[in-house]
């Protein structure tokens, strides 16, 4: 499924678009401009067809693959309704480029890499803007959303977009905010880019496959859970102990 198509798919499972409040690349607050269905609540954020975004695509769903490039593009879309929702002015383009890539580390070409798979990620993401000409103030931003998007309390305190797509990440993955969420909304992204059988015991397999060589990088974040699910001889570190038996 090209690009294009993508869209369309996403334009014909709902009867409303919404364009969304958004910053240029210069920090210029762009107007809100949203056509809504009186009938309905629901929101569908329009995936931003731009030479960035479709470049974007590309890649990551060549390195990706079709589940975790849908599981991205969802991650966009929770991201983008929240942030109507709430207000928070964000770039839908660049919002994009982050959901996108806040998985790129998982793929098989850091099969050797001893990095958090969040640095490899948001490493790939600011060469892939810096290719493009994308500021060097919007492409900090976006290393830093992707590289702590796995570290709770932290995202939140960082910048809309930061904020944004740990939510659509929580969302999408444990139903964090589910009910933030209208069913409408709910409903139309499912329809768009269901979700697969078994998604949950399938992304940890993703994960474990993507870490196993590197579990040091999982202490003190949530996939640490997911290497001790898949491998009993996994020990989480405990901190008190090495406080107290530190040298």
């Amino acid at each position: 499924m090209n690009f294009r198509t993508i869209i369309a798919a996403t334009c014909t499972t709902l009867a409303v678009f919404a364009g969304l409040t958004g910053l240029s690349h210069e920090g210029q607050a762009e107007p809100l401009v949203l056509e809504t269905d009186l009938n309905t609540s629901s929101l569908q954020a329009e995936i931003p067809d731009t030479e960035l975004t479709r470049d974007a695509t590309r890649l990551v769903r060549e390195a990706e693959g079709d589940f975790l490039f849908e599981h991205s593009v969802r991650v966009y879309l929770w991201a983008a309704l929240a942030g109507r929702r709430k207000g928070l002015p964000f770039d839908p383009e660049l919002l994009y480029v982050v959901a996108l890539f806040h998985d790129f580390g998982l793929t098989g070409r850091y099969g050797q890499s001893h990095l958090r798979f969040e640095v490899d990620g948001a490493n790939a993401a600011r060469d892939f803007l810096n290719s493009h000409r994308v500021s060097e103030a919007s492409s900090e931003n976006i290393w830093l959303a992707i590289a702590l998007h796995t570290t709770n309390g932290i995202s939140a305190n960082l910048s809309p977009t930061a904020a944004l797509v740990a939510e659509g990440a929580n969302m999408d993955l444990v139903g964090a905010g589910y009910d933030n969420f209208t069913s409408a909304e709910r409903n139309a992204v499912e329809a768009a880019h269901p979700h697969p059988p078994q998604f949950a015991d399938s992304f940890m397999q993703i994960l474990y496959k993507s870490l196993e060589h590197r579990p040091e990088t999982t202490q003190g974040t949530g996939l640490a859970d997911v290497m001790a699910y898949k491998d009993p001889a996994f020990r989480r570190r405990d901190f008190s102990n090495l406080m107290r038996n530190s040298k």
